[in-house]
Order: C-alpha cells, then structure tokens, then sequence
C-alpha cells in the first residue's frame, strides 16, 4: 500500500455538500476556505451551505427516516461494523486529514482514529440489543409492556478538536437506534467528516440518513433546522455559550437534546500520591490534543508538601516536548487551531504573569508562521487569575496548592463547570470520599485519561447534559413507548 501523503488525504476528502445521498456544490456555488493551522495557507475550498441547503438536507433525513427505523437492526449493526473496519483500514488518511486542518500531531491523530473508530464498532454491538420489558401490572388484570422506538430526524453539530471522534460517537448510536442525521461539522475541520460520509456511503448507508453540510454561517443555517417542527433531537459539542442558545432554540419544539459543553477540569494531587504517575497523568490530562480539550486538566490543585516537586517535574516533561507542525516526524506540540485561539491562552496567561504568577517553562507567545503556543507551566498563581477560572484551551498548566482534603474538594468544586476531575491518591477510603464529593459527571482516579467509548461520557452544571458513549448513549436516540393491554 503506496504511503499517505498530505496530497493524497486531501484528495480523498470530498469538498462538496452530501445531501440525500448525493454530493453537491452549495445552492448559491459559495465555497470557504479550510487553513492549515500550522501555516496560514489554504487547504482547499469547501462547499459553504445556505439556508435552503440546510432545509434540503433535513427534508432528505425526513424522508428516509420512516424507512431506516423500520431497517433490521442486524443490517444497521453491520454497516456500523464495516465502517469500523474501513475507517480501522484508512487509518492514516484519516490521521494526515485531521493533522491538516486541525494541527494536532500525527500520532495524536492516529489515536483519535483508534478512539473514533471505536464508537461504530460499540454502537454496532448495541444496535441489536435495543430491548423493552414486559411485566404484569399489580392488580393483575393489565400486562404493561415498553418498546424503545428511535427519536426521529437528528441535527448533529460537532467541534474542530476532535474532528473524527465527535461525529462518530453522534452518529453511532443515531445509526444503530435507526435515526436519520443531518450534521454540520465546524467550519474549521470539515474534511474529516465529509470523508467519514463516503466512507459511510461506500459500506452502503441508504441515501438520506446521513447527511453533511458545511458551512461558514453556523448559526444562520442551524437555527431553521433546529426550529422546524419535523426535527426530533438536537445534539451539540461546543462551548457553554453557545449550547445555551441552542437550547433556548430547541425550547420551541421541545426537542431531545445532549449537550456536552465547556469544562474546567480540576487535577487534584494529594501528598500520599505517587508523584511520577501523577505526573505522568497530568502530561496525558493537559497536553493531549495540545490542551484543546474539554476534558484537558484546567487547574492543577496540589498538596503544598508536594507542589514544588510536581511542578518542577511537570515543567522537565513539558520544557522537553517539540513544537512544529504536526505532519513533522518527532513533533509533539502542534499549533493551536486559530490565531484567535491563540490570542485567547496568551491572554489568559498574561493576565496570571501580571498578578505575581511565576512561568517555569513557556509563558511567551513564538515568532514565525502558523498559531503555537509553547507548552507553559505556571505557579503561585493567584486565586484571582482567569486562568483558574476560564477555560484555557491551550498547553497551559497552572498549579496552585491547598492543605486538607476539605479545601481541596472545595476548590475543586468552586467552578460552574462539571463536566471532569481528575483525584491522584493512593487512600482508597479517600478515593470514594473525594470521588462522591466532587460535582463532576465523571471523576478519573490515578489516570489522566477518562474517555473511552464503552463508558458514559458527559458533565453537568454549565458542562451540560445527556451522556454519550456507553450503554447509556443509545438511550439518548430512543423513545420510550408504554403499552397496557387489558386482558
């Protein structure tokens, strides 16, 4: 097999609209430009979809819903498990698309791959075991039964951080529950899912259940769709802000939604951990995906008898990382997605530095192409820096410490976000104390890493609601329908 070369990723992406089974240009021929963060430069141009493309593409998913849903559940258990395969067999095109348009190193890449693929290959294993229940009522003279029916027609809206894994683990359990999708992907990454949707073509998707439109004007061509009555369910990856008005949108048909929004992830290191694998799990919670992650460590809160410790160490690992453009063998920090995002972290540590916070390593924004942050390790940051309460979507790590277990629960807990903590101990008893105590909708216990696609992943508070991944994930695409039948 010939190897991956950035001209042969981009050529395998498709630049058009996938609408009812059919590719196609945008309905006014406008197009926008995808970047290469790592550079400047345009990639290619895309089909930027209006209005009426937007309609067109629900009025295809309407149209195919009644017959999908009606679809064996072992023929949409199979598709799911033939993408799997062919995504598993692509992997490195698909790896080498996401490190164009969103920067992340190659192997970062080729793990979301692995992560990605996995969702179709767990939702193709719950296609067939949607399942009701049947019982005798208490007084004996009713059978009470229940069946799960698909929602209907979904409108998926996925991020630039992980371009692949987020439409999967939305469109996974849409197929597998016998929904139709219409998908908008961020106009920043929109190749990896227009490749996904010929993917899904090619293993025989029928024509209508997934449909794909990028576009420029999110918001000018997602409200209409999320407004129309024939819509069912919406669900959203993005920030806080603009999850809130999507719901207060979704509010006029009552729609189903799941939202997994902003986060501002606590790393709690307490005196009896070991250090090497906090450490360890902090390099793996702050910089995968170069900190460009909702379930990124966000603020480090470590025991004052260890926090020197930690700190230098984490500054050695993190000093020690390589900074370029992610296609570049040995690289491990790619660039940051916009210069605006870029502007944001600089920012955000700037306003820390100000306030009497200390740079152990990075802290100052490179000369050259392309929008890199180096990584950046911080401390006696003051409890009034916006680093500690802002979401810092970038490789910065900001540390400060407390004394007992109550306080560092507390400042854990002192944030409108909750969507993941992260606890390093070796107490067991401490371990389920500060696990129930925390306000987050998942807690990860000497690890650095939470996610994984047979687990329910998703927060609460501002992080959002509904969960993903998981056997609760394919809940959220099924109705629940009560039978009584008198006897």
């Amino acid at each position: 097999m010939a190897a991956v070369t950035q001209k042969s990723a981009l050529e395998y992406a498709p630049t058009q609209l996938f609408i009812g089974g059919k590719w196609r240009d945008a309905g006014d021929g406008a197009t926008f430009a995808v970047t290469d963060p790592a550079t400047g430069k345009t990639l290619v141009e895309v089909a930027d979809a209006t209005v009426a493309d937007g309609k067109a593409a629900l009025d295809a998913a309407v149209a195919a819903q009644a017959e999908w849903a009606a679809t064996e559940p072992r023929v949409r258990s199979e598709i799911l498990r033939s993408a799997f395969e062919l995504i598993t067999e692509r992997a490195d095109t698909f790896a080498m698309l996401m490190t164009l348009e969103m920067g992340k190193p190659l192997a970062e890449s080729r793990g979301e791959v692995t992560y990605g693929g996995e969702f179709f290959r767990w939702f193709a294993e719950e296609a067939v075991r949607i399942h009701g229940r049947y019982a005798v009522a208490p007084s004996g003279g009713t059978r009470l039964m229940t069946m799960k029916q698909p929602v209907g027609p979904v409108f998926a809206v996925t991020p630039w951080n992980f371009p692949l894994a987020m439409g999967t683990r939305k469109i996974g359990p849409a197929i597998a529950a016998g929904c139709t999708t219409v998908v908008k992907p961020a106009h920043e990454t929109p190749l990896t899912m227009l490749a996904l949707a010929r993917l899904l073509e090619e293993v025989g998707l029928p024509a209508g259940v997934l449909n794909v439109v990028p576009t420029s004007s999110s918001g000018e061509m997602s409200e209409p769709i999320i407004r129309d009555p024939r819509l069912r369910k919406l669900t959203f990856t993005g920030s806080t802000p603009v999850g809130k008005r999507l719901v207060e949108q979704s509010s006029e048909q009552l729609l189903r939604t799941s939202m997994e929004l902003g986060g501002n992830a606590p790393f709690v290191v307490f005196e009896d951990a070991d250090l090497e694998r906090a450490v360890e799990g902090a390099m793996l919670a702050k910089m995968r995906n170069i900190g460009e992650a909702c379930t990124a460590a966000n603020r480090f809160i470590v025991h004052e008898s260890v926090a020197d410790d930690f700190a230098a160490a984490l500054a050695d690992r993190m000093g020690a990382l390589t900074m370029g453009k992610g296609t570049t063998k040995g690289v491990d920090v790619g660039p940051l997605i916009t210069e605006k995002a870029r502007a944001g972290v600089a920012e955000l540590v700037d306003d820390a530095l100000s306030q009497g916070a200390r740079a152990l390593v990075g802290g100052e924004v490179p000369t050259g192409k392309g929008w890199f942050y180096p990584p950046t390790v911080l401390t006696d940051v003051p409890a009034s820096a916006r680093v500690l309460t802002e979401e810092v979507f970038g490789p910065v790590a900001p540390i400060t410490t407390f004394s007992t277990e109550e306080e560092a629960v507390r400042l854990a807990n002192s944030t409108e976000y909750g969507l993941v903590a992260y606890v390093f101990t070796q107490d067991t008893s401490r371990t389920i104390r500060v696990a129930e105590a925390l306000e987050f909708g998942m807690v990860g216990i000497n690890q650095g890493i939470v996610s994984n696609p047979s687990a329910p992943f998703g927060g609460v508070k501002h992080s959002g609601f509904g969960r993903e991944g998981g056997f609760e994930g394919i809940e959220e695409y099924l109705e629940t329908k009560y039978v009584g039948l008198a006897l």
